[in-house]
Formats: structure tokens, sequence, C-alpha cells
């Protein structure tokens, strides 16, 4: 036996609950002949997450942690202050080594530099695909519009070797004392494990992923991946996803094909800018990237805000969105960019308060990616000129749910308005409202606000903000 492997690490699980391609448990598998997998409840990041969210955590940890008993293994679960947790188990039991993937977000990076203050903590790469301080301008600055980012995080990108789950691991001693798991409810739309998630990926590679460009905004139809839970948790690796991506579309001689596969390779991509734009402008974490907006005048309209939350705006693009966040814990990405052009520039509602619920309600909620997204929306992010972007909730409804699929799926109300009328149900007339059971403003509500008025002044009052901050 090798006497360099005589030591004890723990393997410190955070967003990596996999054993396919884990970079961290494989560096603690090199060095360590006993590894100790540890996941720590954080109390702080708990208060930040939301039921569903948090449910579908704790049904991944009992998923990896019977995949570890089939090893040899099992999951040591603790709850408290990261560092508090670790230096007991460090001080009681012999450990000579941490190990674990790095977070880039502005709170895992402080919880890292405290840890590793007092512990020997190692940590790879693993969350993200390449990390945030390798794509930059020949000057060292930092990349702050996609194109030019994603040009040359393409260049950089390189190949590497995928590492197999372990067949066997180390047992950890008796004396190891683990938390019981919480209870929590499994997700009948995300099921939970890595088997599942495998198994998920697999699917969308061989069935969907090349007609993406054409069908990923397509309301009604199934033409995203629906992976973003296991990618945010790690129960899917990022690195191993986008290789097998890549290499497909290596293989594929349709250009059509191609274009398919490249335009979800860019939503890869989008994620790893929107890592980026944190680790290097922290401040868009509680203020806009774009500094020259932070005096927008928002209306701190309650009312409108509970009836965008409830879906019940009389926008029904709009309302459908919402309601499918409130009963499944998701979105399309389609409508999610819908609902929140709608909140920031409809209604003229701070995006930090559209950030906020989607953080308190989506499964799949990330810092980086809600922020950015939210500030794409509304205006204040990364973007040359974004606020002449501003969505008409009907013209994207006729668009992308032509036949109304998808909004006859979740507003009930609308469940027997004819087609001429699903996409603006204030036109019916009294008659039709009758026979459809639909009556504005009773069964189902009035529009909210005039979208041709709103957006004239959502584009006056952008323009405003921007001379004044000039001035």
């Amino acid at each position: 036996m090798d006497s360099k492997k005589q030591d004890t690490a723990i393997w410190w699980i955070r967003r990596d609950l996999r054993l396919h391609d884990n970079q961290a448990l494989t560096a603690a598998l090199h060095n360590h002949e006993t590894i100790i997998p540890v996941f720590i409840l954080d109390d702080q990041l708990l208060r930040n997450s939301n039921p569903r969210r948090t449910d579908f955590l704790i049904e991944n940890l009992k998923s990896l942690d019977k995949v570890l008993h089939e090893r040899g293994s099992r999951l040591i679960l603790n709850r408290g202050e990261p560092l508090a947790c670790l230096q007991k188990i460090f001080h009681a039991h012999g450990i000579t080594a941490i190990y674990a993937e790095a977070d880039h977000t502005p709170y895992a990076l402080a919880r890292d530099e405290r840890v590793a203050n007092h512990l020997p903590l190692t940590l790879t790469a693993g969350v993200s695909i390449l990390p945030p301080n390798q794509i930059h301008k020949k000057d060292g600055d930092p990349y702050t519009v996609f194109t030019p980012f994603a040009r040359r995080w393409k260049e950089r990108v390189m190949l590497a070797d995928i590492f197999h789950a372990p067949r066997r691991l180390s047992t950890p001693g008796a004396e190891l004392g683990s938390e019981t798991f919480p209870d929590s409810s499994p997700s009948k739309l995300f099921p939970a494990g890595e088997t599942v998630a495998q198994e998920r990926l697999s699917h969308f590679l061989n069935n969907c992923i090349v007609s993406y460009h054409k069908e990923r905004d397509l309301l009604a139809q199934d033409g995203t991946s629906m992976l973003s839970p296991y990618l945010h948790f790690g129960i899917l690796s990022i690195r191993d996803v986008f290789q097998q991506a890549f290499l497909l579309q290596q293989a594929k001689q349709d250009a059509d094909q191609r274009a398919g596969i490249d335009s979800w390779i860019n939503e890869l991509i989008w994620r790893e800018f929107y890592m980026t734009i944190l680790a290097k402008f922290p401040h868009v974490r509680h203020h806009p990237f774009r500094l020259d907006y932070e005096q927008i005048p928002w209306l701190e309209d309650e009312r409108n805000f509970k009836a965008w939350k409830e879906g019940k705006t009389g926008f029904p693009l709009v309302d459908a969105g919402m309601r499918q966040l409130q009963k499944t814990g998701w979105m399309h990405n389609r409508a999610r960019m819908v609902v929140a052009s709608f909140l920031c520039k409809d209604l003229l509602i701070n995006w930090q308060w559209g950030e906020k619920w989607f953080m308190q309600n989506l499964l799949d909620a990330d810092v980086a990616a809600n922020n950015g997204g939210w500030q794409w929306s509304a205006g204040t992010g990364t973007d040359a000129a974004p606020y002449f972007r501003i969505f008409n909730p009907v013209s994207q409804s006729k668009k992308f749910d032509a036949q109304g699929t998808y909004i006859y799926r979740w507003v009930d109300e609308l469940a027997n308005v004819p087609l001429k009328y699903i996409h603006t149900p204030w036109e019916m007339p009294p008659d039709i409202q009758n026979t459809s059971n639909c009556r504005i403003g009773q069964d189902y509500p009035q529009r909210i606000v005039d979208h041709a008025r709103v957006r004239e002044r959502a584009l006056q009052t952008y323009k405003q903000a921007k001379s004044t901050n000039r001035n």
C-alpha cells in the first residue's frame, strides 16, 4: 500500500452532488487513502433558499447517500456554520486535508476564505467549465459584453479527461456522527439523483438538441433541456455536459443540426458569463451593473406587484408564466423573459423585486444567472443599448404560443375562450365572454395596464434617468 496515502481527507460537498467527473473527489482520492464525504446544511444558505429548492437539495442528498452506501461509504451530514462544522470533524478525527470544488459567488468566496485561513482547504474547478478569472481582455480587464466573451471563451476552452465515478470508497468510521435527513417532498417535474439527471441529458442530446435553435422559444413544446436544477446543484458535471454536446456537434455533418447544438452551447456560455460578471463586479448583487441606472424612479406599486406575482395581470402569457412558477417552481425561459420585461418596463417596478421573487420560488434559482437575467430584462445589465428592448406581451404570445396551448394549460379561467381571443381576451364581445364563462373583470382580470401607453412611459423614464446621470 502506498505510504503516501495513509491519511484521511474530507470531501466537502457543496454544488457537486455527484460521483461522476467530480474534480474535488478525484483529487482527494489521488492523494489520500480514506475519504469522508461531508455535506453541511448551511443555515445562511437555507434561509435564502425556498421550500422547493431545499426539498430538491435534500432529495438529492438522500440519493447521493444511497449511491455512497453502494460503494461502501456514506454521507456525513452536518448542520450549522461551515467553518465550525469542519473544525469539529477535522480536529476530532485526524483529518489532514479538505477538498472542495470552488464556487464564485460573493458568499462562497468569503466562506471559503474563512475556512482556508484555519484549515488546509484545496479548491478544484468544477462548478463552471472555465474559472471566471481565465476569460479576460488582452489588457486584463473582464469582458462586459457577451459576444466577445463567448468568442474568447471558445478560443480558451479545451477538452479534458472526464473522471469516472469510483467503484469503491473507504468507509467513514462509526464514530463519525451524522444528522438525520430533514423531511422533504420529491419533485414530480425534477426527480432526484445522478442517474435520472444523466438519463435526462442523454434524452436531450439524442432527441432535442439538434433542433434547439428552432424550438427553444416555443412555449408549448419540450424544446429546452430542463437540466438547470441538476446543473445548479452539480448533479451533472457542467464540464462533461459541455463536452458531450461539443463532441456531438463535431460529429454532425448537417449545418442546421450543428447550429442547434451551437445554440445550446451558447446557453452554457451565458451561464459562465454571468458567473464571471458576478465574480468581477460583485456590486451587481445589490445594484445595477450600469450604475447610471441607479436612480430610475421605480414605482413601488404593491397592488400591481401582487397581481404580477399571482398571475392576475390580465395578460394571458404573463399570467401563464407566473402560474407555472407558482405550481411547479419552474418557468419556461421565454416566459421568464416576458414576465421580467413586463414587471420592469410595463409596470415600472424595480427589477430587484422580481429577482427576489424568483429566488424565493424557482427550484433552479442561481444567484448569478438569476441576477444576470433580471438585469438583462430590466436594461440595467451588460448590454450596450438595452432600454429600447421592451417585449410586447401580446406579440410574444402570438409568436411563441400561436395556438394558446401554454396559456390554456396554466390559466384555467381561459379554458373555454376561443383561440381568436386567447391572446387578447379583453377584446371578446360580451356574448362570447358569457358563452366562454370568462367575463373580463369578473372571472378573469381586466388588463392592469395599456401596453402601448406604458411602453412610452418606460422609454421616457429610462431616457431621463440616463440623461440625469450623465449630467
